[in-house]
């Protein structure tokens, strides 16, 4: 039986938070899902929330958080916009999170195949999506493995996920930069920060471990 609600997270630690994500996400990857009792969790979470996890991801009907790692109401707070940007307003509903909420780690993941990695790659505009944009745009400036003109593009599959990486850790940074609230908790070590990419093809989270701060 589902077990979460049940955990002290007040003295959970950032690193067992993300042990409970990577645990959760192999039993979606193995067709192994907890049973929830859902009637029981909407009376637990009714007067009062206390994610274990924050997350800011990318907005794509593919990705959906609770799913991919196995959680049920109350568990994830998430953070969901197209490229998974840290927007003014994301980095707000984080420090929220982590501050008010109680939130013990911070996961900024992208995804393979990201239709707003692959729209910066091709320098796209259209509206607001462009504001998008340019919050990824950076990424792209870091990547030098990549000389040439012709292949730094959508079409260039390699070239999209190593800025869909690239972009997980610009955003990490940006968090970091422009939040005193995160930066003084994780200082503190009151939280913790990791990125990870989701591979839509096979289900699996990738957990990039040379982000981690925690």
């Amino acid at each position: 039986m589902y077990k979460h609600p049940l955990l002290d997270r007040d003295k959970m630690t950032p690193r067992e938070a993300l042990e409970i994500l990577v645990e959760g996400n192999h039993r979606f990857t193995s067709d192994l899902e907890q049973d929830k009792d859902f009637k029981s969790l909407i009376q637990i979470t009714k007067d009062k929330q206390h994610p274990f996890a924050s997350f800011l991801s990318c907005s794509d009907s593919r990705a959906p958080v609770e799913l991919l790692f196995d959680q049920a109401l109350g568990d994830v707070f998430s953070v969901r916009l197209a490229g998974n940007i840290a927007s003014d307003k994301a980095i707000g509903s984080l420090e929220f999170a982590s501050k008010y909420l109680g939130s013990k780690l911070i996961v900024v993941m992208g995804h393979s195949s990201c239709g707003a990695v692959k729209a910066a790659c091709d320098d796209f505009k259209d509206g607001h999506i462009g504001e998008i944009i340019n919050l990824i745009k950076p990424s792209i400036r870091h990547e030098k493995t990549v000389s040439d003109p012709a292949q730094r593009n959508s079409k260039n599959g390699d070239f999209v996920e190593k800025i869909c990486a690239l972009n997980v850790k610009y955003q990490i940074d940006t968090i970091i930069r422009c939040s005193d609230i995160v930066d003084d908790m994780l200082q503190s070590k009151q939280i913790g920060i990791v990125g990870a990419v989701y591979d839509i093809s096979n289900g699996k989270v990738d957990f990039l471990e040379e982000t981690y701060i925690g």
